[in-house]
């Protein structure tokens, strides 16, 4: 029998170059006895889910945050007296932190351990018996193509070239093209959609990937891949064509909609009328929960404490480690779009007694309030009123990763017969009795885009997307912040972002791991 255990409870850490699995089996379920029935596959999938999960907000650097911190409308911020690991990310400039070279060494560890999951799970497939369930077949494998295909998009957008393993592998491969690892992205997401169930997204239990997810995908992939990489299609996989007639799918027949008001999408920002993490803008969101603990269990929003308020809570906000809103995001909403109060805290604005700018690095009086962590009229962190014994690692708001404004804006850019229609319905729902009618160039869908998914994770893909020049000359800043109480010099320069293309430095331990088979990006 093959000495390897099952991988969803004994994985070790997946690094290339120094793989392994524990030669101890902690269960008693091997690869051999186990993917048998639909109760293992089920298990299996769930493996999964759990492997996105960690990957993307449990391990590292959450890559929400850092996004943004890329991007134009936040700074590293951070503590006063904090290592300048953030500034690094933020001025795309490893002088200043030069000992920082592994600081995304955790995230790909958990993505390609996240990839080895779903790449074991779809091998095994063909042995287990789906009692003539085809159905329930393709869901399960739908899903966990899905997962795949999400893992690699992130990875490929923060690395551009990596290795690319679409069986469960430990080898010592060299990185593959961008193309590469793109066209396998997009079969997974059409083989998705058009598997998944037709119902409308309502119907499917909660928390699981949805056909209309991956059409919305197949979309924001499209554009993205389009238009960095200056292509016609999708890595001959999808024309423009077929990607805006995924998007108008989901706009005819998923039952997703926008909700009414802008604010209750977003929990810091409506309390009592919060629409919930079910609403039916949401299209795929990754889960959270507040059982995280220091024993193993990692289901928590790692992450969200990043854009809290530095060391200062004030109903409902709680404290945070302090990246900070560049104020010329909130300068750029117009007064009377509703989604400025929702999207940022500004602490003049309303009246919060901050005191802690001595505390701050880069301070400018704005907070995320989009991903912000909570605390009750008591002051009491709402992960400890759930029962959590660790408020920091314990959050629980899910990351929004598609929502329905994003479909209707993408259909537009993509020349939509509805374009007017589609660019008008979001625009009314933020000005209200305020709106007036633009026409969707690409222009004002790119600024709508900026001001509907701010401090989202959304922006920095956006701006590379529309080409390295224009990026580098949003992202660059000279500007004067308090650091520490003390007025300080912020540069960030456009010609480091230009160099590296906007991509983020591969961890130096996977590229001595593995023998100097993966190679370094430009800049770093």
């Amino acid at each position: 029998m093959k000495n390897t255990y099952l991988y969803i409870f004994c994985l070790s850490l997946l690094s290339l170059g120094s793989c392994s699995l524990e030669t101890d089996p902690l269960v008693n379920q091997t690869d051999t006895n186990f993917y048998k029935t639909t109760e293992d596959a089920y298990a299996a999938l769930v493996g999964c889910y759990d492997g996105l999960q960690v990957a993307t907000g449990a391990s590292g650097l959450g890559v929400p945050v850092i996004s943004e911190v890329m991007s134009d409308d936040c700074f590293g911020g951070t503590g006063a007296s904090d290592g300048y690991n953030y500034a690094l990310i933020d001025e795309f400039d490893k002088s200043r932190s030069p000992s920082d070279v592994d600081l995304l060494n955790n995230n790909w560890i958990a993505y390609y351990r996240a990839i080895y999951r779903c790449n074991l799970f779809l091998l095994k497939m063909d042995q287990i018996d789906w009692k003539g369930d085809t159905a329930l077949r393709n869901t399960y494998e739908s899903e966990t193509k899905f997962i795949r295909a999400y893992v690699y998009f992130e990875m490929v957008r923060l690395w551009g070239n990596i290795p690319l393993l679409t069986a469960p592998s430990t080898d010592n491969i060299p990185q593959a093209t961008p193309e590469e690892v793109y066209k396998v992205i997009a079969e997974d997401l059409v083989f998705a959609a058009d598997n998944l169930p037709t119902a409308a997204y309502n119907s499917v239990p909660n928390g699981r990937i949805t056909k209309w997810a991956a059409k919305s995908l197949l979309g924001r992939v499209y554009l993205y891949y389009t238009g960095y990489y200056g292509k016609t299609d999708l890595a001959g996989v999808v024309t423009k064509a077929q990607a805006l007639g995924h998007l108008e799918d989901v706009i005819s027949s998923s039952g997703h909609g926008l909700v009414s008001d802008f604010s209750t999408l977003w929990p810091a920002a409506s309390v009592d009328q919060y629409a919930g993490e079910n609403n039916k803008e949401f299209i795929f969101s990754i889960k959270y929960t507040y059982t995280s603990d220091y024993n193993g269990n990692t289901d928590g929003n790692a992450w969200l404490v990043m854009f809290g308020m530095r060391e200062f809570s004030s109903y409902p906000y709680a404290h945070g480690w302090g990246v900070t809103v560049n104020s010329k995001l909130w300068d750029d909403y117009a007064a009377n779009d509703t989604r400025r109060g929702a999207t940022v805290i500004g602490i003049e604005e309303e009246n919060i007694a901050f005191n802690k700018i001595n505390s701050q690095r880069e301070y400018t009086g704005y907070y995320n309030k989009k991903y912000c962590p909570m605390i009750d009229k008591d002051g009491k962190e709402l992960p400890i009123v759930l029962g959590s014994q660790f408020w920091d690692i314990s959050q629980f708001q899910d990351y929004v990763v598609l929502r329905y404004a994003d479909v209707l804006l993408m259909a537009a850019e993509l020349g939509s017969g509805s374009a007017q229609s589609y660019f008008d319905q979001v625009r009314q729902r933020a000005y209200k009795a305020n709106f007036a009618s633009l026409p969707p160039t690409q222009e004002n869908i790119m600024e709508e885009r900026r001001l509907e998914f701010a401090l989202e994770g959304v922006r920095y893909w956006d701006l590379l997307r529309q080409g390295i020049g224009i990026a580098s000359s949003k992202i660059a800043e000279n500007t004067t912040l308090l650091s520490g109480g003390v007025a300080t010099t912020k540069t960030i320069s456009a010609a480091k972002i230009q160099e590296t293309k906007g991509l983020s430095q591969i961890p130096n331990t996977q590229i001595t791991l593995s023998g100097n088979v993966l190679k370094q990006n430009a800049g770093w």
